[in-house]
């Protein structure tokens, strides 16, 4: 068996008879990124202002501890 698809590369491009060519902002919009992350963002946010504050905090104790 061929690997570089010679057996169907010449064909004609298939055209529906039935359904309607879909316009390209319909298929772009199929592969556009979609909301699976959403609120990722504010979740680093949050998460790294936590660990901040906490470092800060630890870097205090430790400045009280050696003094």
């Amino acid at each position: 068996m061929s690997d570089n698809y010679e057996d169907i590369i010449n064909l004609p491009h298939h055209v529906s008879k039935r359904h309607r060519q879909m316009p390209l902002a319909e298929r772009a919009a199929q592969f556009a990124p979609f909301a699976a992350l959403e609120g990722h963002a504010a979740a680093v946010s949050s998460t790294a202002q936590r660990v901040r504050l906490q470092m800060e905090e630890q870097e205090k104790q430790q400045a009280d501890w050696e003094c």
